[in-house]
Protein backbone atom coordinates (compact mmCIF):
# COMPACT_ATOMS: atom_id res chain seq x y z
CA UNK A 1 0.00 0.00 0.00
CA UNK A 2 1.25 3.44 -0.76
CA UNK A 3 0.09 6.97 -0.10
CA UNK A 4 0.77 9.80 -2.46
CA UNK A 5 0.91 13.40 -1.41
CA UNK A 6 -1.62 15.25 -3.52
CA UNK A 7 -0.93 18.48 -5.35
CA UNK A 8 -1.57 21.75 -3.64
CA UNK A 9 -2.97 24.37 -5.93
CA UNK A 10 -3.86 27.73 -4.62
CA UNK A 11 -6.87 27.48 -2.29
CA UNK A 12 -10.32 28.21 -3.51
CA UNK A 13 -13.60 28.81 -1.65
CA UNK A 14 -14.95 25.42 -2.60
CA UNK A 15 -12.79 22.32 -2.42
CA UNK A 16 -13.38 18.60 -2.61
CA UNK A 17 -11.30 15.45 -2.53
CA UNK A 18 -11.21 12.50 -4.87
CA UNK A 19 -9.53 9.23 -4.09
CA UNK A 20 -7.41 7.16 -6.48
CA UNK A 21 -7.07 3.55 -5.42
CA UNK A 22 -6.37 0.08 -6.82
CA UNK A 23 -9.22 -2.36 -7.31
CA UNK A 24 -12.00 -0.12 -6.14
CA UNK A 25 -14.43 -1.80 -3.85
CA UNK A 26 -16.89 0.84 -2.89
CA UNK A 27 -17.48 4.51 -3.27
CA UNK A 28 -16.36 7.14 -0.84
CA UNK A 29 -18.16 10.27 0.16
CA UNK A 30 -16.92 13.62 1.41
CA UNK A 31 -18.29 14.79 4.76
CA UNK A 32 -18.17 18.40 5.86
CA UNK A 33 -15.86 19.54 8.65
CA UNK A 34 -18.05 21.93 10.61
CA UNK A 35 -15.40 23.59 12.72
CA UNK A 36 -11.65 23.29 12.91
CA UNK A 37 -11.87 23.49 16.72
CA UNK A 38 -14.87 21.22 17.25
CA UNK A 39 -14.26 18.48 19.78
CA UNK A 40 -17.35 16.47 18.87
CA UNK A 41 -16.43 15.47 15.29
CA UNK A 42 -13.75 12.99 14.41
CA UNK A 43 -12.07 12.46 11.02
CA UNK A 44 -11.86 8.82 9.95
CA UNK A 45 -9.87 7.21 7.12
CA UNK A 46 -10.47 3.56 6.18
CA UNK A 47 -8.87 0.91 3.97
CA UNK A 48 -8.15 0.75 1.05
CA UNK A 49 -7.25 4.42 0.64
CA UNK A 50 -3.91 4.71 -1.17
CA UNK A 51 -3.76 8.29 -2.24
CA UNK A 52 -5.61 11.53 -2.10
CA UNK A 53 -5.68 14.60 -4.27
CA UNK A 54 -7.92 17.57 -4.62
CA UNK A 55 -10.63 18.04 -7.12
CA UNK A 56 -12.27 21.32 -7.73
CA UNK A 57 -15.89 20.55 -7.15
CA UNK A 58 -17.46 20.57 -3.67
CA UNK A 59 -20.70 22.26 -2.84
CA UNK A 60 -20.71 21.69 0.90
CA UNK A 61 -19.59 25.25 1.57
CA UNK A 62 -18.01 24.25 4.90
CA UNK A 63 -15.01 22.25 3.85
CA UNK A 64 -12.36 24.92 3.56
CA UNK A 65 -9.54 24.42 3.99
CA UNK A 66 -9.77 20.88 5.35
CA UNK A 67 -12.22 18.05 4.82
CA UNK A 68 -12.37 14.51 6.03
CA UNK A 69 -13.27 11.30 4.26
CA UNK A 70 -15.22 8.33 5.47
CA UNK A 71 -15.66 4.99 3.73
CA UNK A 72 -19.26 3.79 3.54
CA UNK A 73 -18.39 0.25 4.54
CA UNK A 74 -15.86 0.23 7.37
CA UNK A 75 -12.99 -2.21 7.41
CA UNK A 76 -11.76 -3.36 10.85
CA UNK A 77 -8.14 -3.02 9.91
CA UNK A 78 -8.50 0.75 9.46
CA UNK A 79 -11.24 1.47 11.93
CA UNK A 80 -9.08 3.70 14.16
CA UNK A 81 -9.96 7.38 14.11
CA UNK A 82 -7.77 10.13 12.79
CA UNK A 83 -6.88 12.65 15.53
CA UNK A 84 -6.22 16.34 15.12
CA UNK A 85 -2.90 17.84 16.25
CA UNK A 86 -3.04 21.54 15.47
CA UNK A 87 -3.69 21.44 11.68
CA UNK A 88 -2.42 17.89 11.18
CA UNK A 89 -4.53 14.72 11.51
CA UNK A 90 -3.15 11.27 12.22
CA UNK A 91 -4.58 7.80 12.55
CA UNK A 92 -3.12 5.02 14.63
CA UNK A 93 -1.59 3.36 11.60
CA UNK A 94 0.79 6.34 11.21
CA UNK A 95 -1.04 7.69 8.17
CA UNK A 96 -0.84 11.47 8.12
CA UNK A 97 -3.66 13.57 6.70
CA UNK A 98 -2.73 17.19 6.09
CA UNK A 99 -4.40 20.02 4.27
CA UNK A 100 -2.91 18.95 0.99
CA UNK A 101 -3.36 15.19 1.09
CA UNK A 102 -2.05 11.99 2.71
CA UNK A 103 1.41 10.83 3.65
CA UNK A 104 3.07 8.26 5.86
CA UNK A 105 4.67 9.60 9.06
CA UNK A 106 8.44 9.50 9.38
CA UNK A 107 9.43 6.71 11.75
CA UNK A 108 11.06 8.97 14.34
CA UNK A 109 7.76 10.83 15.02
CA UNK A 110 5.52 7.79 15.40
CA UNK A 111 6.18 6.94 19.05
CA UNK A 112 5.93 10.44 20.50
CA UNK A 113 2.78 11.30 18.56
CA UNK A 114 1.09 8.05 19.52
CA UNK A 115 1.82 8.67 23.22
CA UNK A 116 0.56 12.21 22.99
CA UNK A 117 -2.65 11.13 21.32
CA UNK A 118 -3.16 8.28 23.79
CA UNK A 119 -2.81 10.53 26.86
CA UNK A 120 -4.97 13.18 25.26
CA UNK A 121 -7.69 10.61 24.56
CA UNK A 122 -7.58 9.23 28.12
CA UNK A 123 -7.79 12.70 29.68
CA UNK A 124 -10.57 13.68 27.31
CA UNK A 125 -12.61 10.59 28.06
CA UNK A 126 -12.23 10.95 31.84
CA UNK A 127 -12.50 14.71 32.27
CA UNK A 128 -15.23 16.40 30.21
CA UNK A 129 -14.46 19.81 28.82
CA UNK A 130 -17.30 21.40 30.79
CA UNK A 131 -15.78 20.07 34.02
CA UNK A 132 -12.39 21.58 33.24
CA UNK A 133 -13.95 24.93 32.47
CA UNK A 134 -16.01 24.78 35.68
CA UNK A 135 -12.93 24.03 37.77
CA UNK A 136 -11.00 26.92 36.26
CA UNK A 137 -13.91 29.26 36.90
CA UNK A 138 -14.23 28.08 40.51
CA UNK A 139 -10.51 28.57 41.10
CA UNK A 140 -10.72 32.12 39.80
CA UNK A 141 -13.67 32.91 42.09
CA UNK A 142 -11.86 31.45 45.11
CA UNK A 143 -8.73 33.44 44.33
CA UNK A 144 -10.72 36.66 44.17
CA UNK A 145 -12.53 35.84 47.43
CA UNK A 146 -9.26 35.05 49.21
CA UNK A 147 -7.80 38.34 48.11
CA UNK A 148 -10.84 40.20 49.40
CA UNK A 149 -10.89 38.39 52.77
CA UNK A 150 -7.17 38.71 53.47
CA UNK A 151 -6.86 42.34 52.54
CA UNK A 152 -9.27 44.95 53.87
CA UNK A 153 -10.43 47.45 51.34
CA UNK A 154 -8.66 50.25 53.18
CA UNK A 155 -5.13 50.96 54.35
CA UNK A 156 -4.31 49.58 57.81
CA UNK A 157 -3.20 52.07 60.43
CA UNK A 158 -0.88 51.44 63.37
CA UNK A 159 -3.94 51.11 65.62
CA UNK A 160 -5.51 48.57 63.24
CA UNK A 161 -2.31 46.54 63.33
CA UNK A 162 -2.33 46.43 67.14
CA UNK A 163 -5.94 45.24 67.07
CA UNK A 164 -5.02 42.55 64.53
CA UNK A 165 -2.12 41.46 66.74
CA UNK A 166 -4.53 40.85 69.62
CA UNK A 167 -6.99 39.11 67.26
CA UNK A 168 -4.29 36.74 65.98
CA UNK A 169 -3.19 35.92 69.53
CA UNK A 170 -6.70 34.76 70.39
CA UNK A 171 -7.10 32.99 67.06
CA UNK A 172 -4.00 30.87 67.65
CA UNK A 173 -4.13 30.25 71.39
CA UNK A 174 -7.73 30.26 72.62
CA UNK A 175 -9.08 26.91 73.80
CA UNK A 176 -12.52 27.18 72.20
CA UNK A 177 -12.09 27.10 68.44
CA UNK A 178 -15.76 27.99 67.96
CA UNK A 179 -14.98 31.28 69.75
CA UNK A 180 -18.22 31.11 71.70
CA UNK A 181 -20.19 30.19 68.60
CA UNK A 182 -19.19 33.09 66.36
CA UNK A 183 -17.26 33.57 63.14
CA UNK A 184 -13.92 34.88 64.37
CA UNK A 185 -12.82 35.94 60.90
CA UNK A 186 -16.06 37.80 60.25
CA UNK A 187 -15.72 39.61 63.59
CA UNK A 188 -12.25 40.82 62.58
CA UNK A 189 -13.44 42.24 59.28
CA UNK A 190 -16.50 43.89 60.83
CA UNK A 191 -14.44 45.42 63.64
CA UNK A 192 -11.84 46.85 61.25
CA UNK A 193 -14.59 48.52 59.27
CA UNK A 194 -16.89 49.66 62.06
CA UNK A 195 -14.97 50.09 65.33
CA UNK A 196 -13.26 53.47 65.87
CA UNK A 197 -9.49 53.02 66.25
CA UNK A 198 -8.14 56.51 65.90
CA UNK A 199 -6.38 56.62 69.29
CA UNK A 200 -4.68 54.04 71.47
CA UNK A 201 -7.50 54.17 74.01
CA UNK A 202 -10.08 53.52 71.27
CA UNK A 203 -8.01 50.56 70.13
CA UNK A 204 -7.84 49.18 73.68
CA UNK A 205 -11.62 49.57 73.93
CA UNK A 206 -12.06 47.67 70.64
CA UNK A 207 -9.84 44.84 71.90
CA UNK A 208 -11.77 44.61 75.18
CA UNK A 209 -15.05 44.55 73.29
CA UNK A 210 -13.73 41.75 71.11
CA UNK A 211 -12.63 39.65 74.10
CA UNK A 212 -15.96 40.22 75.86
CA UNK A 213 -17.69 38.30 73.06
CA UNK A 214 -15.91 35.15 74.27
CA UNK A 215 -17.76 35.29 77.61
CA UNK A 216 -14.64 34.06 79.44
CA UNK A 217 -13.76 35.98 82.62
CA UNK A 218 -10.18 34.70 82.55
CA UNK A 219 -9.41 35.91 79.01
CA UNK A 220 -8.70 39.60 79.47
CA UNK A 221 -6.79 42.51 77.97
CA UNK A 222 -4.05 44.10 80.08
CA UNK A 223 -2.92 47.67 79.56
CA UNK A 224 0.87 48.12 79.78
CA UNK A 225 0.83 48.98 83.51
CA UNK A 226 -1.42 46.05 84.37
CA UNK A 227 0.72 43.72 82.31
CA UNK A 228 3.85 44.95 84.09
CA UNK A 229 2.14 44.51 87.45
CA UNK A 230 1.09 40.96 86.60
CA UNK A 231 4.62 40.02 85.60
CA UNK A 232 6.02 41.41 88.84
CA UNK A 233 3.50 39.28 90.73
CA UNK A 234 5.15 36.10 89.43
CA UNK A 235 8.62 37.23 90.45
CA UNK A 236 9.90 38.21 93.88
CA UNK A 237 7.88 40.99 95.48
CA UNK A 238 4.70 43.00 95.13
CA UNK A 239 3.53 46.25 96.67
CA UNK A 240 -0.06 45.91 97.85
CA UNK A 241 -2.14 44.30 100.59
CA UNK A 242 -1.20 40.66 100.00
CA UNK A 243 -4.43 39.25 98.54
CA UNK A 244 -5.08 36.70 95.83
CA UNK A 245 -8.58 37.11 94.40
CA UNK A 246 -10.81 35.31 91.94
CA UNK A 247 -14.38 34.94 90.74
CA UNK A 248 -16.91 33.25 93.03
CA UNK A 249 -17.18 29.49 92.47
CA UNK A 250 -18.84 26.61 94.27
CA UNK A 251 -20.73 27.73 97.36
CA UNK A 252 -19.99 31.38 96.55
CA UNK A 253 -21.26 31.23 92.97
CA UNK A 254 -24.29 33.39 93.74
CA UNK A 255 -22.22 36.01 95.60
CA UNK A 256 -21.81 39.49 94.13
CA UNK A 257 -18.21 40.65 94.14
CA UNK A 258 -14.80 38.98 94.15
CA UNK A 259 -13.77 36.10 96.38
CA UNK A 260 -10.55 36.00 98.39
CA UNK A 261 -8.57 32.95 97.35
CA UNK A 262 -5.78 33.53 99.84
CA UNK A 263 -4.11 36.17 101.99
CA UNK A 264 -0.32 36.21 102.11
CA UNK A 265 0.89 35.22 105.59
CA UNK A 266 2.01 38.30 107.51
CA UNK A 267 0.67 40.73 104.88
CA UNK A 268 -1.68 43.66 105.57
CA UNK A 269 -4.84 41.71 104.62
CA UNK A 270 -3.81 38.69 106.67
CA UNK A 271 -3.14 40.82 109.76
CA UNK A 272 -6.56 42.48 109.33
CA UNK A 273 -8.22 39.06 109.55
CA UNK A 274 -9.14 38.58 105.87
CA UNK A 275 -9.07 34.90 104.90
CA UNK A 276 -9.94 32.64 101.98
CA UNK A 277 -13.65 32.58 101.13
CA UNK A 278 -14.34 36.18 102.16
CA UNK A 279 -16.09 38.32 99.53
CA UNK A 280 -14.75 41.76 98.62
CA UNK A 281 -17.79 43.94 97.90
CA UNK A 282 -16.05 47.28 97.38
CA UNK A 283 -12.57 48.68 96.83
CA UNK A 284 -12.35 52.36 97.78
CA UNK A 285 -16.16 52.61 97.61
CA UNK A 286 -16.23 51.17 94.07
CA UNK A 287 -18.43 48.09 93.73
CA UNK A 288 -16.71 44.90 92.58
CA UNK A 289 -19.93 43.33 91.27
CA UNK A 290 -18.94 43.81 87.63
CA UNK A 291 -15.23 44.39 88.22
CA UNK A 292 -12.64 42.16 86.54
CA UNK A 293 -9.95 40.51 88.63
CA UNK A 294 -7.17 42.37 86.82
CA UNK A 295 -8.87 45.71 87.40
CA UNK A 296 -9.32 44.78 91.08
CA UNK A 297 -5.69 43.70 91.38
CA UNK A 298 -4.59 47.06 90.00
CA UNK A 299 -6.74 48.89 92.56
CA UNK A 300 -5.36 46.80 95.44
CA UNK A 301 -1.78 47.58 94.46
CA UNK A 302 -0.18 50.99 94.69
CA UNK A 303 2.67 52.98 96.20
CA UNK A 304 4.14 51.68 99.42
CA UNK A 305 2.57 53.45 102.41
CA UNK A 306 -0.63 54.46 100.59
CA UNK A 307 -4.01 53.38 101.91
CA UNK A 308 -6.93 51.42 100.47
CA UNK A 309 -10.37 50.77 101.95
CA UNK A 310 -12.12 47.42 101.53
CA UNK A 311 -15.69 46.32 102.23
CA UNK A 312 -15.56 42.61 103.07
CA UNK A 313 -18.41 40.12 103.52
CA UNK A 314 -18.05 36.96 105.62
CA UNK A 315 -21.25 34.99 105.99
CA UNK A 316 -23.81 37.62 106.94
CA UNK A 317 -21.26 40.00 108.46
CA UNK A 318 -20.01 43.01 106.51
CA UNK A 319 -16.87 44.86 107.60
CA UNK A 320 -15.08 47.98 106.38
CA UNK A 321 -11.30 47.72 106.65
CA UNK A 322 -8.62 50.33 106.03
CA UNK A 323 -5.31 48.79 104.93
CA UNK A 324 -1.89 50.28 104.26
CA UNK A 325 -0.06 48.97 101.22
CA UNK A 326 3.39 47.57 101.78
CA UNK A 327 5.96 45.50 99.97
CA UNK A 328 4.81 41.92 100.34
CA UNK A 329 7.57 39.33 100.11
CA UNK A 330 6.78 36.50 97.78
CA UNK A 331 9.31 34.05 99.15
CA UNK A 332 7.36 30.94 98.16
CA UNK A 333 8.57 28.46 100.79
CA UNK A 334 8.76 28.30 104.55
CA UNK A 335 9.90 25.15 106.33
CA UNK A 336 10.52 23.88 109.83
CA UNK A 337 11.11 20.66 111.74
CA UNK A 338 8.36 19.29 113.93
CA UNK A 339 9.90 17.20 116.71
CA UNK A 340 7.72 14.48 118.10
CA UNK A 341 7.45 14.15 121.92
CA UNK A 342 8.84 10.60 122.05
CA UNK A 343 11.99 8.94 120.78
CA UNK A 344 14.62 11.50 121.82
CA UNK A 345 16.81 13.59 119.59
CA UNK A 346 17.54 10.68 117.25
CA UNK A 347 13.86 9.88 116.59
CA UNK A 348 12.53 10.51 113.04
CA UNK A 349 11.14 14.01 112.70
CA UNK A 350 8.47 15.51 110.46
CA UNK A 351 9.43 18.18 107.96
CA UNK A 352 6.79 20.87 107.40
CA UNK A 353 6.94 22.77 104.08
CA UNK A 354 4.59 25.70 103.44
CA UNK A 355 4.34 26.54 99.72
CA UNK A 356 2.52 29.86 99.30
CA UNK A 357 2.83 30.56 95.56
CA UNK A 358 4.24 29.18 92.32
CA UNK A 359 6.61 31.89 91.19
CA UNK A 360 9.92 31.58 89.38
CA UNK A 361 11.71 30.42 92.52
CA UNK A 362 9.18 27.86 93.74
CA UNK A 363 10.59 24.52 92.54
CA UNK A 364 14.15 25.43 93.50
CA UNK A 365 13.01 26.57 96.95
CA UNK A 366 11.10 23.32 97.57
CA UNK A 367 14.10 21.25 96.51
CA UNK A 368 16.38 23.22 98.82
CA UNK A 369 13.96 22.87 101.74
CA UNK A 370 13.78 19.07 101.35
CA UNK A 371 17.54 18.71 101.31
CA UNK A 372 17.93 20.95 104.37
CA UNK A 373 15.29 19.03 106.34
CA UNK A 374 16.87 15.68 105.47
CA UNK A 375 20.10 16.78 107.06
CA UNK A 376 18.16 17.11 110.34
CA UNK A 377 16.93 13.51 110.39
CA UNK A 378 13.54 14.25 108.77
CA UNK A 379 11.92 11.03 107.54
CA UNK A 380 8.43 12.29 106.60
CA UNK A 381 7.02 15.46 105.07
CA UNK A 382 3.89 17.59 105.22
CA UNK A 383 3.32 19.85 102.22
CA UNK A 384 0.91 22.68 103.04
CA UNK A 385 -0.87 24.08 99.95
CA UNK A 386 -3.62 25.88 101.82
CA UNK A 387 -4.34 29.37 100.51
CA UNK A 388 -1.93 28.86 97.63
CA UNK A 389 -3.73 30.45 94.70
CA UNK A 390 -1.33 29.09 92.09
CA UNK A 391 0.94 30.96 89.75
CA UNK A 392 3.21 29.60 87.05
CA UNK A 393 1.97 26.33 85.59
CA UNK A 394 5.48 24.98 84.74
CA UNK A 395 6.54 25.39 88.38
CA UNK A 396 3.61 23.22 89.48
CA UNK A 397 4.75 20.49 87.10
CA UNK A 398 8.38 20.74 88.24
CA UNK A 399 7.42 20.45 91.92
CA UNK A 400 5.36 17.34 91.14
CA UNK A 401 8.48 15.81 89.57
CA UNK A 402 10.33 16.35 92.87
CA UNK A 403 7.94 13.98 94.66
CA UNK A 404 7.15 11.43 91.90
CA UNK A 405 9.49 8.84 90.41
CA UNK A 406 7.08 8.01 87.58
CA UNK A 407 3.56 8.64 86.33
CA UNK A 408 1.35 11.21 84.64
CA UNK A 409 1.23 14.64 86.29
CA UNK A 410 -1.53 16.31 84.28
CA UNK A 411 -3.41 16.01 81.02
CA UNK A 412 -3.79 19.18 78.97
CA UNK A 413 -7.04 19.21 77.01
CA UNK A 414 -8.78 21.43 74.51
CA UNK A 415 -12.22 21.25 72.92
CA UNK A 416 -11.21 18.10 71.01
CA UNK A 417 -9.82 16.19 74.00
CA UNK A 418 -6.31 15.47 75.32
CA UNK A 419 -3.69 17.35 73.34
CA UNK A 420 -0.67 16.98 75.64
CA UNK A 421 0.52 14.90 78.57
CA UNK A 422 2.96 15.98 81.28
CA UNK A 423 4.58 13.07 83.03
CA UNK A 424 7.83 12.19 84.75
CA UNK A 425 10.40 9.43 84.38
CA UNK A 426 12.07 10.04 87.74
CA UNK A 427 15.06 11.97 86.42
CA UNK A 428 14.19 15.01 88.61
CA UNK A 429 12.93 13.16 91.67
CA UNK A 430 14.25 14.18 95.10
CA UNK A 431 11.84 12.60 97.61
CA UNK A 432 9.96 9.67 96.11
CA UNK A 433 9.88 7.30 99.08
CA UNK A 434 9.38 9.25 102.33
CA UNK A 435 5.80 9.44 103.71
CA UNK A 436 4.00 12.56 102.48
CA UNK A 437 0.79 14.33 103.51
CA UNK A 438 -0.69 17.31 101.67
CA UNK A 439 -2.94 19.97 103.22
CA UNK A 440 -5.50 21.76 101.00
CA UNK A 441 -8.47 24.10 101.40
CA UNK A 442 -10.78 26.24 99.27
CA UNK A 443 -7.92 28.70 98.77
CA UNK A 444 -5.87 25.99 97.00
CA UNK A 445 -6.21 26.89 93.32
CA UNK A 446 -4.81 26.50 89.83
CA UNK A 447 -1.22 25.18 89.86
CA UNK A 448 -1.73 24.06 93.47
CA UNK A 449 -4.62 21.90 92.34
CA UNK A 450 -2.51 20.38 89.57
CA UNK A 451 0.13 19.41 92.13
CA UNK A 452 -2.39 18.10 94.67
CA UNK A 453 -4.26 16.09 92.03
CA UNK A 454 -1.04 14.53 90.71
CA UNK A 455 0.11 13.46 94.18
CA UNK A 456 -3.31 12.06 95.07
CA UNK A 457 -4.04 10.15 91.84
CA UNK A 458 -0.54 8.63 91.76
CA UNK A 459 -1.09 7.49 95.39
CA UNK A 460 2.00 9.36 96.44
CA UNK A 461 0.25 11.30 99.23
CA UNK A 462 -2.88 11.54 101.35
CA UNK A 463 -4.82 14.81 101.08
CA UNK A 464 -6.27 16.47 104.18
CA UNK A 465 -8.60 19.44 104.37
CA UNK A 466 -11.51 20.62 102.23
CA UNK A 467 -12.27 20.64 98.48
CA UNK A 468 -10.04 23.02 96.56
CA UNK A 469 -11.11 26.13 94.66
CA UNK A 470 -11.82 24.44 91.31
CA UNK A 471 -9.95 26.45 88.70
CA UNK A 472 -9.45 23.89 85.95
CA UNK A 473 -8.49 26.31 83.18
CA UNK A 474 -4.99 27.29 82.18
CA UNK A 475 -4.13 30.81 81.04
CA UNK A 476 -1.09 32.08 79.23
CA UNK A 477 -0.16 35.76 79.09
CA UNK A 478 1.01 37.15 75.74
CA UNK A 479 2.73 40.50 75.39
CA UNK A 480 1.71 42.76 72.53
CA UNK A 481 4.05 45.07 70.65
CA UNK A 482 3.13 48.23 72.60
CA UNK A 483 3.78 46.67 76.03
CA UNK A 484 0.19 45.66 76.72
CA UNK A 485 -0.82 42.02 77.00
CA UNK A 486 -3.59 39.48 76.65
CA UNK A 487 -4.29 36.78 79.21
CA UNK A 488 -5.78 33.88 77.24
CA UNK A 489 -7.42 30.65 78.36
CA UNK A 490 -5.35 28.19 76.33
CA UNK A 491 -6.47 24.84 77.77
CA UNK A 492 -8.17 22.99 80.57
CA UNK A 493 -6.53 20.24 82.53
CA UNK A 494 -7.45 16.86 83.95
CA UNK A 495 -5.80 15.04 86.82
CA UNK A 496 -4.03 11.71 86.14
CA UNK A 497 -7.34 9.93 86.88
CA UNK A 498 -8.99 12.09 84.17
CA UNK A 499 -10.95 14.18 86.66
CA UNK A 500 -12.01 17.59 85.36
CA UNK A 501 -11.86 19.70 88.51
CA UNK A 502 -13.14 22.96 87.01
CA UNK A 503 -15.70 24.48 89.43
CA UNK A 504 -15.49 21.24 91.47
CA UNK A 505 -12.00 21.13 92.91
CA UNK A 506 -9.81 18.30 94.13
CA UNK A 507 -11.60 16.28 96.82
CA UNK A 508 -9.34 15.44 99.81
CA UNK A 509 -9.09 11.97 101.37
CA UNK A 510 -9.71 13.18 104.92
CA UNK A 511 -10.97 16.36 106.60
CA UNK A 512 -8.90 18.40 109.01
CA UNK A 513 -10.16 19.34 112.48
CA UNK A 514 -12.17 22.54 112.35
CA UNK A 515 -9.69 24.37 114.55
CA UNK A 516 -6.60 23.25 112.63
CA UNK A 517 -4.17 26.20 112.44
CA UNK A 518 -2.58 27.64 109.31
CA UNK A 519 0.75 28.84 110.68
CA UNK A 520 3.73 26.52 110.89
CA UNK A 521 4.40 26.86 114.63
CA UNK A 522 0.82 26.01 115.63
CA UNK A 523 0.89 23.06 113.21
CA UNK A 524 3.81 21.52 115.08
CA UNK A 525 1.98 22.02 118.40
CA UNK A 526 -1.01 20.07 117.02
CA UNK A 527 1.25 17.11 116.27
CA UNK A 528 3.08 17.24 119.57
CA UNK A 529 0.11 17.67 121.95
CA UNK A 530 -2.28 14.67 122.00
CA UNK A 531 -4.75 16.63 124.14
CA UNK A 532 -5.12 19.50 121.64
CA UNK A 533 -8.38 19.79 119.70
CA UNK A 534 -6.37 20.02 116.50
CA UNK A 535 -4.25 16.95 117.24
CA UNK A 536 -3.35 14.66 114.36
CA UNK A 537 -1.62 11.38 115.08
CA UNK A 538 1.47 10.72 113.00
CA UNK A 539 0.21 7.29 111.97
CA UNK A 540 -3.13 8.76 110.91
CA UNK A 541 -1.40 11.54 108.98
CA UNK A 542 0.70 9.23 106.82
CA UNK A 543 -1.50 6.16 106.54
CA UNK A 544 -2.63 5.07 103.07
Amino acid sequence: MEALLGSSPSPSPSLSFTVTRRNPITSLKVLSWNSLYSGSNYSRVYHPILGLKRSGNDNSGSCSPLCYIEQMYRNRMFSEPIRRCRKIFIDKQSLLVIQNGLAFLPRKFKTSLRKTLKHSEIFKSIVPEIFVRSCIGLMLVMAVNAAVVKAPSFALTEENLLFLEAWRTIDRAYIDKTFNGQSWFRYREDALRNEPMNTRQETYAAIKKMLATLDDPFTRFLEPEKFKSLRSGTQNALTGVGLSIGYPLGENVSAFGLVVISASPGGPANRAGISSGDIILQIDNTSTENMGIYDAAERLQGPEGSGVELTVLRGSETRKLSLIREKVSLNPVKSRICKLPTGGDDAPQIGYIKLSTFNQNASGAVREAIETLRKNNVKAFVLDLRDNSGGLFPEGVEIAKIWLDKGVIVYICDSRGVRDIYDTDGSNVVAASEPLAVLVNKGTASASEILAGALKDNKRAQLFGEPTYGKGKIQSVFQLSDGSGVAVTVARYETPAHNDIDKVGVIPDHPLPASFPKDDESFCNCLQNPAAACHLDRVELFSK
